[in-house]
């Protein structure tokens, strides 16, 4: 059956979750969401529906959808993220070949908008067990580039946490230390791969005023004076995720520590105190994501603090 393809609006998130659950029973990649969730992602700064998404609708069923998210920064690089799902039962040739073109087509859009002097990249994510989704990237020449890992630690069987240094003060996070937050972050991930500066507007939306952060479970170290975060562990709780698994799990978004203070086991203590925390708020197990290539002192960070390697991403690219 031939798709009618049309940019999304967020009207279409009831559909578009409907497209997410259908693919979660094959892939099995873990990752749940609502409506709620897909219509708060839908509304973030980085997109821009009506220029840079897609529907492909059989009738009037949504059955498959792409997008392109701008980067605040090009530094040198433009590196807009592609994202794409589609319902099992349209997971054939002629889709796959429709929305890597789009990719294409709509990725040159972006990049006209924002950094047309930089150099273009697109970037995509995938887990391992979405076999066609990648295929249809090697198909339209994307290179993987990078492997990254989800670790899990059960919070039932913590090891010991580390304790932490009083020459910096401890404090759960604050909406006062929001921007000096996002400030220790850019510093911190920079230069990891893939990584750009993240603006107020797009930090808000993605971290600190996302439906799912939790400010109880997210902890910071400020300098004496209070006007520098040096290290910081923020976390999030799906709630879609606990209805489609049924444990509670904190996802860690971000673990940094300002380069002054690496090697000194500053965030494994960190880490070691919030999942601690989490454990005492009754949650049973932590996740996060790491860059296997940068991961030669985070993932022992993660190992002593009890995590686990339990899945597997990809990371692909392809220079305009």
């Amino acid at each position: 059956m031939q798709l009618t393809w049309r940019p999304l609006t967020l009207g279409d998130a009831e559909r578009l979750a409907a497209v997410f659950a259908a693919a979660e029973e094959v892939d099995r990649t873990g990752e749940h969401y609502t409506a709620a969730d897909l219509r708060e992602e839908m509304q973030g700064p980085d997109l821009d529906l009506a220029l840079a998404s897609t529907g492909g609708w059989a009738g009037d069923r949504l059955v498959s959808y792409g997008a392109i998210r701008r980067r605040d920064a090009a530094d040198p690089v433009h590196m807009p993220r592609v994202e794409a799902v589609t319902h099992p039962d349209f997971r054939t040739p002629e889709v796959a070949a429709h929305l890597t073109t789009w990719f294409l087509d709509a990725g040159k859009r972006v990049h006209a908008r924002t950094f047309p002097d930089a150099p273009l990249e697109l970037h995509a994510g995938a887990h391992e067990h979405e076999h066609w989704y990648l295929d249809a990237l090697a198909q339209a020449g994307f290179r993987r580039a990078r492997t990254f890992v989800e670790m899990r630690a059960d919070l039932r069987s913590l090891p010991p946490a580390r304790p932490l240094s009083d020459e910096y003060s401890l404090v759960a996070f604050d909406p006062r230390y929001d921007d000096l937050t996002r400030i220790a972050r850019n510093a911190a991930f920079s230069g990891h791969w893939g990584s750009a500066e993240l603006s107020p507007e797009a930090w808000r939306h993605r971290i600190t005023g996302a439906k799912d952060f939790r400010g109880d479970l997210s902890f910071l170290l400020l300098t004496p004076a209070h006007d520098e975060v040096v290290a910081f562990v923020l976390g999030a709780f799906h709630p879609a995720d606990f209805a489609g698994t049924g444990v509670r799990e904190l996802y860690v978004d971000y673990v940094g520590t300002l380069s002054a203070l690496r090697g000194r086991g500053v965030a494994t203590a960190l880490l070691g105190h919030t999942l601690a925390h989490a454990r005492d708020a009754g949650f049973e197990r932590s996740a996060l994501s790491v860059d296997t290539d940068n991961a030669h002192s985070a993932v022992g960070i993660y190992e002593r603090c009890g995590y686990e390697v339990a899945d597997t991403y990809f990371g692909y690219v392809l220079p305009i």
